[in-house]
Order: structure tokens, then sequence, then C-alpha cells
């Protein structure tokens, strides 16, 4: 991903998650819901609700509202069955997209996610069409001007799989998905708190799109993210602003 404006595209993002606040809410409510009903409702214990929880922290989720999702989970409040589907398809000019859905009805969400990809200039694809595009790992993104040398020694110290200086001067530390807590931990510890992480599928390549194909890639994305069982997209598209 290095060689264009990473970290503008990452505040872009987090921009746009702003603007959307409650429906971001909505949506890690349902993350932490699932991980607490998977690994129980302790964050100390259950590595993908900590990351839930700390997602929802990051927005400003009030406390209250963790809460419930915890407590829907673990079975203490009543909630709703989720279950988890990813859908794979192309965007603008073939450009990759993936879909993690979590969804109490899979025909509605289906049905859904096929309309969006059909009517912004995109085709839903085959289970595995695009998956071999993306690597899971666990991502944390440090702003221009961190000491890179330090970071440097520290991620290694805690254990990263590798760290790399984009053109834009953010610094990138990528960790394998189950150390990627553990590494989290040991940066902040040592004064070192990412602008952005998460575990996420990283694409391989990229699609770079300006002008009128940036407009419609984006009009792509917003469709599938508006949709209310869309929990993640990951895509190789790279829209220049």
């Amino acid at each position: 991903m290095a060689g264009h404006s990473k970290w503008a595209n990452i505040q872009h993002r987090k921009g746009r998650q702003d603007e959307k606040r409650g429906a971001t809410f909505s949506k890690i409510a349902k993350e932490i819901t699932v991980a607490a009903k998977m690994g129980g409702g302790d964050p100390s214990f259950n590595p993908r609700l900590r990351v839930a929880v700390d997602k929802a922290k990051g927005v400003n989720m009030p406390k209250d509202k963790i809460d419930t999702a915890i407590k829907k989970g673990t079975g203490e409040l009543e909630g709703v069955e989720y279950v988890e589907i990813r859908y794979e398809g192309y965007g603008i000019g073939g450009a990759a997209i993936m879909v993690d859905c979590l969804t109490d009805n899979k025909t509605r969400t289906v049905a859904e996610v096929r309309h969006a990809f059909n009517k912004y200039g995109g085709n839903m694809g085959t289970d595995g069409c695009v998956a071999f595009q993306f690597k899971h790992c666990g991502q944390l993104i440090f702003a221009p001007g961190t000491d890179e040398a330090a970071l440097m020694d520290a991620a290694i110290e805690a254990g990263a799989d590798d760290v790399a200086t984009n053109d834009d001067g953010s610094i990138e530390v990528l960790t394998a998905p189950t150390e990627f807590i553990a590494v989290k931990d040991a940066l902040e510890a040592a004064g070192f708190t990412p602008e952005f992480s998460e575990v996420t599928m990283k694409p391989e390549g990229e699609n770079v799109f300006v002008g009128d194909d940036a407009v419609k890639m984006q009009k792509l994305l917003d469709a599938l993210e508006g949709l209310d069982d869309v929990q993640e997209i990951y895509t190789t598209a790279v829209i220049e602003e």
C-alpha cells in the first residue's frame, strides 16, 4: 500500500465513520454481541471482544451500550441470533471487494449486497474469487513524524511481523491476527499509540482511482457500507482525493 496517500485515505475513512456515528454504533454493537457469545464477556480473555470494545471506545460509544451488547452476547439479556457471512466481488475496473456481514436473515442480506453491486457498476462473485488478493493480519498505523527507528525496535521486541514506512511518512506495523492485542499493548506501553489499528484483510495490491472512476467506486463502497448487515468492507481500491 506504500506509494500513495495512505495517511490521507485513513483520515478520510475515519472522517466518514464519524459522519455516520449512529450507524457505526449499531454495527459495533453487533460485533460485540457476537464476540461475547463466541468467547465470553470478559475482554481480558476474549481477544475478539477486546478488539471490538476498543473499536467502540475509539468512536466514543457510550459504556452502557457496550455493556448491553456484551450482555446480549452472554445471554444475560435477550438478543438477536446473528450469523457471519462474507461476500466477494468486483468493483469498477475489476477492483477486488470483500464484504463481511452479520445478519439474522441471509436471504435479505445477499439480495441487498447483490443489488448494491449491480446498481453501482460492480459484480458480485463466487466464494474465493478475490480472497487470495488479501492477507489476514493485524495492522497498526502511526502518524507521520513518529520516530521510525524507536518504533521499529519496539515493534520487533513486541513480536510484530513487519514494519514499513510509507511514502507519506506514516509507519505501518503488521502482526499475526493472534498477536495483534499483545503487540498493540506493548507498543502503547512503550509510548507509541497508533492513530488507526485493526485486525483486517489487507490488500496485497492496489487499484488507484481518480476522477469519474473514483466517484463511481466511492458510490459503490458507500452503498455497501450503508447496508445494515454489512460490518466491514475490504478492497484493493485506493481513491485519490
